[in-house]
């Protein structure tokens, strides 16, 4: 039985800001309100956090004391590279090297946290890695400089995994590690055990990515899939909507091949509910990951299985519209 364990991001179900509303469309909330919040939603165990935003080295205490209040497991921390000024010309492959040295004391350091809490994961998201215009990069240099910045902090704690979160473009006009399999040659350039990449659907379908596919590619290239964010887009921008919104075949065949390659690590929800409830929001998300799950579980995998080896299109059009509408 395919079981995953659901996870959310903490800041899924507090205020969100965007460029128009600086402010944000709803009151902050605490990071203990959005701990209940969390908490209230059925099915997830695990919480997700942003170092600084959430976790630091001052309040570690309080947030262990939170995760054992409500029962929830810290899966990951997601160390700030991306939402101050400093980082505005990247954080491991800026052109400073006392930038790109505090991008990886800044990873130890969530390192160190995570470790002290139970916490296994650390998934980066390099948001500010990348380019904005022709002649203004040198592309070799700063992926050599990512891929040993990174390198590094997989050697300080080979027991802290590393996942890479890609992301084809914003905050940058063009990013590093931009799609599946940009980042996994980093990923085998690296070459470290604890070395790993973050799928967030919606960043896979900016980059015109089937994600069952990278799932599979993952799987085949090292089972370097170490992590999910779950969201939905219209594959034009990162909307970060409701999980199954936009998508229902496509993510039907994502958590087939979840499962199919024996998939056991945390699926995390990645959203921005602008102008809805957040901890709404990501109730729903919850329910639909729920009912795909089901979905697949459901499903005769020899049948599944056949469809495949003959590749008859009109075989599989015609098992998913029976399997959705009958």
């Amino acid at each position: 039985m395919f079981k995953p364990k659901i996870s959310v991001i903490l800041g899924n179900v507090g205020s969100c800001s965007d460029r128009y509303c600086t402010g944000g469309y709803s009151e902050p909330l605490t990071v203990e309100e959005m701990f209940e919040r969390v908490k209230s939603i059925e099915g997830v165990t695990g919480v997700e956090l942003v170092g600084t935003w959430h976790i630091s080295s001052s309040n570690k205490n309080q947030i262990k004391t939170l995760l054992k209040e409500h029962g929830l497991q810290l899966v990951s921390i997601i160390p700030d590279h991306f939402g101050e000024a400093k980082w505005k010309n990247g954080a491991f492959s800026n052109k400073d090297a006392g930038i790109r040295r505090e991008a990886v004391e800044v990873t130890k350091e969530m390192m160190d946290i995570a470790e002290e809490l139970g916490c296994s994961l650390i998934s980066l998201w390099p948001g500010q890695d990348g380019y904005d215009y022709y002649f203004q990069a040198d592309y070799i240099k700063e992926r050599t400089w990512f891929e040993e910045g990174v390198a590094e902090c997989c050697e300080y704690n080979p027991d802290i995994d590393i996942a890479i979160e890609y992301k084809v473009k914003e905050p940058r006009n063009r990013s590093y590690p931009s799609n599946v399999y940009s980042t996994l040659l980093m990923v085998k350039e690296i070459d470290m055990a604890n070395c790993g990449v973050t799928i967030d659907y919606g960043h896979g379908l900016v980059a015109y990515e089937n994600i069952a596919e990278s799932i599979a590619v993952l799987k085949k290239y090292g089972d370097k899939l170490f992590h999910l964010h779950m969201n939905d887009n219209y594959t034009l921008w990162d909307d970060d909507m409701i999980v199954g919104s936009i998508h229902t075949i496509p993510y039907i065949e994502m958590f087939y091949w979840l499962k199919r390659t024996g998939y056991d690590r945390w699926i995390s929800t990645d959203q921005y509910p602008y102008r809805e409830d957040g901890r709404d929001a990501v109730n729903e998300s919850v329910r639909w990951m729920e009912t795909y799950i089901d979905v697949v579980n459901r499903l005769d995998d020899n049948k599944v299985e056949k469809i495949i080896n003959t590749g008859n299109a009109c075989e599989a059009s015609a098992f998913l519209r029976e399997l959705l509408f009958k």
